[in-house]
């Protein structure tokens, strides 16, 4: 009894694992049909408010507040850059951005106080009766832009039908082994994952790297005090204006997510909170997400007992992983992250996969939450980040 219950575990991992194989050739052709790059210019240029919540200083933030800044736009255009309190590390970052661009319509604003138990939407609260603009752009603080980005924004937002903008990202890393880590994530999972889901009408993203909409259009969602509670924001986000019968448009461009993780644990507090957030906005989908974890199950098809296929499947497993990698890299046109982290990025994916389904409570930059079961938050207090 037992040896057939061994077996019959050995064969399940087997076909999980084939599944899993199966999956990343079919995502690496839905990659390889994926044309990034320029999008139209636009030809109407209406005044555009830039919305940057911010905590904290991490090393790039200069870089990437820098180039939403100089920014090739004809029309007016007004930068919000928030901050909950005045000794927050970022403000010193954006004092000297202000000081260095005289003439131009930059605004430090300290956020403290607003209500909500999601601190980047208070954040985005307190800065809101500042917008003075029609067009208004949300982005993270770790993003990075080229200089027609919002001229190919307003481009894409302004076609029939559409009520908010997002893009996909890539991730950069800034720093060793950790930091590359975390980008190979994006890069060779996340990126590949939400372009199968685009592909076969599974999914209906919304991302926190862009989110554009007409400020008529945000008024009618509620305003940002509509999702103060939400641990998934951006997706809410895109949800609402989904239900107002316009679309999110995902325009085939690019930015850059850029990595810092100093430590292990760092590493693994971001990523488990990005899975539970995937988690809450899909659950159903996020099951379905078994399937890109090829490696493990091979692995443990051997562990059962069933060698001889087992090895067979670790190899086809690595090789079919590689091969997704090399092409987000061609597509993308970036250089590759690290052939030899490809295994523990995919056994490390598997275990932050599974965790997520017992893990309760996610960190943000130094706030600590537990997640209630409609995906609402529920403040725990502060750590270090």
């Amino acid at each position: 009894m037992a040896d057939a219950l061994i077996h019959a575990i050995a064969i399940a991992c087997l076909t999980l694992a084939a599944l899993g194989c199966g999956y990343a050739l079919f995502a690496t052709f839905v990659v390889r049909r994926f044309k990034g790059g320029a999008l139209p210019l636009a030809t109407a240029f209406p005044t555009v408010a830039v919305l940057k919540p911010l905590r904290g200083a991490e090393p790039t933030l200069q870089a990437n507040l820098q180039s939403f800044c100089d920014q090739d736009y004809p029309a007016a255009i007004q930068w919000l850059f928030g901050v909950h309190d005045a000794d927050d590390a970022a403000a010193a970052i954006v004092e000297a951005l202000i000081e260095s661009r005289p003439g131009r319509d930059l605004e430090l604003c300290i956020t403290g106080g607003t209500a909500g138990s999601n601190p980047k939407v208070a954040n985005l609260r307190g800065m809101q009766h500042r917008i003075r603009h029609d067009v208004v752009v949300i982005a993270d603080s770790d993003i990075a832009v080229a200089p027609d980005y919002l001229q190919r924004t307003v481009a894409a937002l302004e076609q029939p039908g559409v009520g908010a903008v997002t893009y996909l990202y890539r991730g950069v890393p800034q720093g060793g082994v950790r930091a590359r880590l975390a980008a190979m994530a994006i890069d060779y999972y996340f990126l590949p994952n939400v372009l199968v889901g685009l592909a076969l009408g599974l999914a209906k993203p919304c991302f926190g790297s862009t989110i554009a909409l007409r400020r008529e259009t945000l008024n009618a969602i509620g305003g940002f005090d509509a999702f103060r509670e939400q641990l998934a924001d951006d997706y809410a986000i895109g949800a609402a204006v989904r239900r107002l019968g316009m679309r999110v448009e995902i325009p085939p461009l690019v930015v850059e997510h850029s990595f810092n993780e100093r430590t292990f644990a760092q590493l693994l507090r971001h990523e488990l909170r990005w899975a539970r957030t995937v988690r809450v906005a899909d659950a159903a989908g996020y099951a379905g997400l078994v399937l890109t974890h090829p490696l493990p199950f091979a692995i443990a098809a051997t562990l059962f007992g069933n060698i001889a296929f087992g090895i067979t499947a670790i190899v086809a497993s690595i090789a079919c992983r590689l091969v997704l990698q090399r092409q987000v890299e061609h597509t993308l046109g970036t250089r590759s992250l690290g052939i030899w982290l490809g295994p523990m990025r995919d056994l490390l994916s598997f275990a932050i996969y599974c965790a997520s389904f017992f893990v309760g409570v996610v960190s943000w930059r130094g706030h600590r939450f537990r997640v209630r079961s409609d995906g609402t938050l529920l403040p725990l207090g502060d750590h270090d980040s």
